[in-house]
Parts: structure tokens; C-alpha cells; sequence
């Protein structure tokens, strides 16, 4: 027996239990290739090439007291369409689907390609991504990291002899533990792994193996580069007075959020649509990104370590070599770094949205934060807590996964504290994004889902219930005559009819096939002990009665009573009504919000 074989035997928890481990490993060693890979890079074009200096978060042997310089400042253009260039040479010459955010393209391998990821997207996904990044471009590398564990899952689905749906669970919990393992944030991560598919809706099936996967993921990577969260944690106490400012800020964060996605996917259909090479218009958006950069070094890369240090208050860090004032270019981060990445990744380049989204929250709320400050001194004495509940709000309503980054932000910031707060804010952005998505490749719930398709048409029939059709009264008594049924029969084109006795209680089923040539009372013909539905019945069960009795109607019966015929034309209009109730929800839900 195969090893494939072995664990399809497996009864599930087991078999999970098995395969979440292989995952996690995955996840572990992959998400350890790309952060060295990145570093390199970064040493390679930043480093030698422009001669810059960029801060390390803290959970990245990062320091506060950072000092910026950058050598050849006037090359960072420079570098960053030599990395456009590279990018676009290798994922247009071997993989196509590597370009974009890696995790978008998970997600649709999920939904529409049965968990199928090209082996080579691998290799490319990796390199360009690290690239891009290393070499100054505005993108985050949790993206790719979910596209490389997602294809690694999927390969090892392959190789396991996996199903089509336990490949697809491979594939999610894949992205759940290369997310959650590269931010080191594993329960945040494995719960993303169930929310991420959907705008509304939970996979809870690859909750239990991401958690398995997340855990051995992250004790892997965390070996290797520290176990510190990425911001170290704040230590700052709660105050519930502050909560109504919160309020504000998910409203805030809820709009540019919404900017961000449609400035994303504007920019991105424009390049799409523009009569050019290809494998030149990564080059075209690494030079606008480029010459951003020249006014804000601070969009360059992830930016993990600005984070950090608006999040301690040294902003006289944050710097800009132009004569912008340090108030001015708070107030412009967020807006550049949304072009920035726009620029990146909508144009073809190869990286993540996810920590972009965090650094635009992080900032926003940096600058909410400093006027609540000069409004409410004494209440906020900080903007710590508002560069956190930024990043939270922002990102958790533009990717419609609310819970995994309220989760996945606590563990990056270490700030539990601030989770009222942060849940306020959180639910405020994600209404104001109302149905859009970050993640074009997300379906509205489980029902909208390829994946899910035979699961909800076959089970249609199982939810709809014989009281949502029209019942019809047609019957015959036990004492009337065969010539009465016969024609009642004739009249109403049916090959059987029910038969009750004087009270109305149900005695079986008339056949016109016995009672051609015949004489006499109908009871004397009916064929007793047939089966019936109740008004609670569902349409599969009465489709199965219809089956046995050779009919197409079937009787509904109550406490012994005959209430009717249900016929098969009116449950399938019940089923048509109830199908484009359905279809209806998605589109109802979407202008509620």
C-alpha cells in the first residue's frame, strides 16, 4: 500500500494530523528561503547598488535608533526598474500566473482549478518576488509566501495521490501557514487560512489541519530568525474612553481602504489594457514607483521598520530628503504608498498587498492619532495604540478577513490590550467596504464557490419543504365510482389518484391501469400502504416517494388526513423560486452594506 493510500485510509483527524505537519514544514522551510532570499536582494540593490540604509522592525534584530542614508540616493529609480525588469523577464517568459499578489492567485486555484498550482510557478513566484522587494519595489511578502506554500501543497497533493477536495484544503491551509509562519503569527494565520476565501463565509474544515500546520510552521521559522513578534509588543494600557476616536478611525480606514482597492485595480486594468510589451510594463511601474520613492524613501519595500518606528514616536526618523515637512509627509505617506504600490504590482510586478495595507493603516492612524493628540492630550497621550488599531482596521476591511488580522495584528504588536478597540474599528471598515475586496479572486460565501458547487445542487431539493408548494385537491372517496375516477383522471391528465374515506382520512392510491374495464367502488381498487410526505417534508423526500409510486404528484398527509397533492410541475417551480432567492442574496447583501 502506497503512502497516499495509507493516509486516504486514515480516518480524518488523523489523516489531517499527518498532512498538517507535512504543510507546516512546507511552510517553515519556504517561508525561510524567501525571507533570506529578500535579504539578499535587499544586499545586492540596496545595499551595493544605491548604498541605503533601511530600518528592521524590532522582531527583525531591527534597532530604534535608526539613521538613514542613502549613498547614490539618485539610483533608487535605478534599482527599482532593474528589479521591475528582471521581474517581468521571468514571470512572463515561464509562469504568467506568478505576476500580482501571490495570494489572489492561491485563491483562485481553490475556487476554479481544483488546488491546481504549476510546479514552475514555484521557483519563479519566489524569485521574482524577491526581487521586487530586495531591489526597492513597494510589496509585501506574504503573499508569495502563501503562493509557495499553496504550489508546494498542491504538488504534494499530487504526488500523495490526494483527491481534487483534499487538494484544495492542501492548498488553503498552505496560504494560511505561509502567512501565519512568515509574520509570525500562527493562530492569526490559521484562522485566515477558513476566512481569506471568502468575503462572508468560513472554510472550516482546514481550520483544525492550519492550525497543525501554522504551529509547526512558525516553531520552524521562528528557530531560525527569532520568536519575537515582527513589532515587539507594546506595553501601553487600554482606556474604553478612547473608544468613540477608534470608531472614527475605522470609518476613516474604511474609505481609504476603499481607495486602495479600486486605485489598485484601476491602475492594474489600465496596464493591462495599454498596447505594450509585457515585459515592459513592470519596468514602467517600477520607474513610478522609482521616482515616488525619491520623495519618500519610506513606500520602498515593506516598510516594516517605519511601521515600528512611527508606532515608538521617532519621527524625526521619518525622513524625506526633499524640503517636505515632517507633518506634510505623515499626512502623504499613506496616499503615496498606495500609489507606490499600485505602481509595483498593479503594472505586473511580483509581491504581496498585505503589508502595503498595513503600512497605509499604520500611517493613517499615525495621523489620526497626532490630532487626536493635539485635541485630547490627556486622552491620548500616545499614537501608538492608533498606529496599531490602523493597521488592523484598514487591512482587516479591505481584504474582508476581519477576524484572522485583528488576530494576526495582536500577535505581531503583542497588544491584546487594545482588542475592544481594534474590534470596533475593525467591523466600522469592513461595513464601509461593503462588498469589495482587496482579493478579487474571493467568492461571497461557500454557495458562490466552484469548489462547492455539487455540495449546494445536490442538497437544493433537501433544504426546500413540501409547505412552500401549492397543494392541489384532487381526490376521490372509497365509495365512489370506478366511471367518477376514471374521468376525474381523464380530465386532470393523470395516471393515479388519491383515495379517503368519508372523514378525510387517507386509504392509498387509485391506478388508472386497474380500473379500465372495471366496475363498481373505487376503495375496492386502491392500493393500500403507499408512502406520504408531511407538510415538513422535503422536495428529495417527495421525489423519492414519486419514484416508488410511479406518479408525478405525491400525497401529503397529516395526523392520517389527506391535505393534498403536491405535483411535480409545482416543486419545481418551489425550486425555481427558491434558486433565485438565493441568487438574490449576494446582490441584497452587497447594497445593504
Amino acid at each position: 500500500m502506497s503512502i497516499g493510500e495509507r493516509l486516504n485510509s486514515l480516518p480524518y483527524l488523523e489523516k489531517w494530523l499527518v498532512l498538517g505537519v507535512i504543510l507546516g514544514i512546507v511552510a517553515g522551510l519556504s517561508s525561510l528561503t524567501f525571507y533570506f532570499a529578500i535579504k539578499a536582494m535587499e544586499y545586492v540593490f540596496l545595499t551595493h547598488l544605491v548604498g541605503m540604509s533601511i530600518p528592521r522592525p524590532l522582531g527583525e534584530g531591527g534597532s530604534l535608533d535608526f539613521l538613514f542614508r542613502a549613498g547614490r540616493y539618485y539610483l533608487i529609480p535605478v534599482s527599482m526598474v532593474i528589479g521591475g525588469a528582471i521581474s517581468g523577464l521571468l514571470v512572463y517568459t515561464f509562469a504568467p500566473e506568478a505576476e500580482g499578489h501571490g495570494t489572489d492567485a492561491a485563491i483562485s486555484a481553490f475556487h476554479y482549478r481544483q488546488g491546481k498550482v504549476r510546479w514552475r510557478v514555484i521557483p519563479v513566484k519566489l524569485i521574482a518576488s524577491a526581487v521586487t522587494i530586495g531591489s526597492g519595489g513597494s510589496a509585501g511578502r506574504e503573499g508569495p509566501t502563501a503562493q509557495l506554500s499553496a504550489g508546494i501543497g498542491s504538488m504534494m497533493a499530487d504526488l500523495l495521490g490526494l483527491s481534487p477536495e483534499d487538494r484544495r484544503k492542501a492548498v488553503a491551509v498552505g496560504i494560511g501557514a505561509g502567512i501565519g509562519t512568515i509574520f509570525k503569527t500562527p493562530i492569526g494565520g490559521a484562522i485566515l487560512a477558513a476566512e481569506i476565501l471568502y468575503r462572508r463565509d468560513l472554510e472550516t474544515d482546514v481550520i483544525y489541519p492550519s492550525i497543525i500546520a501554522a504551529a509547526v510552521g512558525y516553531s520552524i521559522f521562528g528557530s531560525v530568525v527569532g520568536f519575537t513578534p515582527i513589532f515587539g509588543n507594546y506595553l501601553g494600557a487600554f482606556n474604553p474612553f478612547r473608544l468613540p476616536l477608534y470608531a472614527v478611525l475605522g470609518l476613516v480606514a474604511g474609505g481609504v481602504g476603499l481607495l486602495y482597492i479600486k486605485s489598485f485595480y484601476g491602475i492594474q486594468r489600465a496596464f493591462r489594457k495599454a498596447a505594450l510589451s509585457p515585459y515592459l510594463k513592470p519596468v514602467i511601474g517600477g520607474a513610478g514607483a522609482g521616482l515616488i520613492a525619491l520623495l519618500a524613501p519610506e513606500v520602498m519595500a515593506t516598510g516594516y521598520g517605519w511601521i515600528n518606528l512611527l508606532e515608538y514616536e521617532r519621527l524625526g526618523e521619518i525622513v524625506s530628503i526633499t524640503a517636505v515637512p515632517i507633518v506634510v509627509l505623515l499626512l502623504l505617506l499613506p496616499f503615496l504608498k498606495i500609489l507606490a504600490t499600485d505602481l509595483t504590482i498593479g503594472s505586473g510586478g511580483s509581491g504581496g498587498v498585505f503589508a502595503p495595507g498595513m503600512f497605509i493603516g499604520a500611517f493613517l492612524g499615525g495621523d489620526l492619532g497626532l490630532l487626536f493628540h493635539y485635541l485630547f492630550p490627556q486622552l491620548v497621550p500616545s499614537i501608538a495604540p492608533f498606529v496599531i488599531v490602523g493597521m488592523i482596521s484598514l487591512f482587516g476591511g479591505a481584504a474582508k478577513a476581519p477576524l484572522s488580522v485583528l488576530i494576526m495584528v495582536t500577535e505581531m504588536t503583542g497588544s491584546l490590550q487594545l482588542l475592544p478597540g481594534a474590534m470596533i474599528a475593525v467591523a466600522i471598515s469592513y461595513i464601509v467596504t461593503g462588498n469589495n475586496s482587496i482579493y478579487s479572486s474571493q467568492v461571497p460565501t461557500r454557495r458562490e464557490s466552484p469548489a462547492h458547487a455539487d455540495e449546494y445542487e445536490r442538497s437544493m431539493l433537501a433544504t426546500i419543504k413540501v409547505a412552500q408548494c401549492k397543494l392541489r385537491d384532487l381526490k376521490v372517496y372509497a365509495y365512489s365510482s370506478v366511471e367518477d375516477a376514471v374521468s376525474i383522471m381523464t380530465q386532470n391528465n393523470l395516471l393515479s389518484i388519491p383515495v379517503i374515506d368519508g372523514n378525510g382520512g387517507f386509504i392509498g392510491i387509485a391506478y388508472l391501469k386497474d380500473l379500465l374495464g372495471k366496475v363498481g367502488a373505487v376503495g375496492a381498487f386502491a392500493v393500500r400502504g403507499v408512502p406520504t410526505v408531511g407538510l415538513r417534508s422535503s422536495l428529495e423526500e417527495a421525489w423519492e416517494v414519486m419514484a416508488k409510486t410511479k406518479s408525478r404528484w405525491v400525497p401529503v398527509v397529516e395526523g392520517g388526513r389527506l391535505l393534498g397533492v403536491a405535483m411535480m410541475d409545482d416543486m419545481v417551480e418551489a425550486y425555481r423560486k427558491e434558486a433565485e432567492r438565493l441568487k438574490q442574496m449576494p446582490r441584497q447583501a452587497g447594497e445593504a452594506a
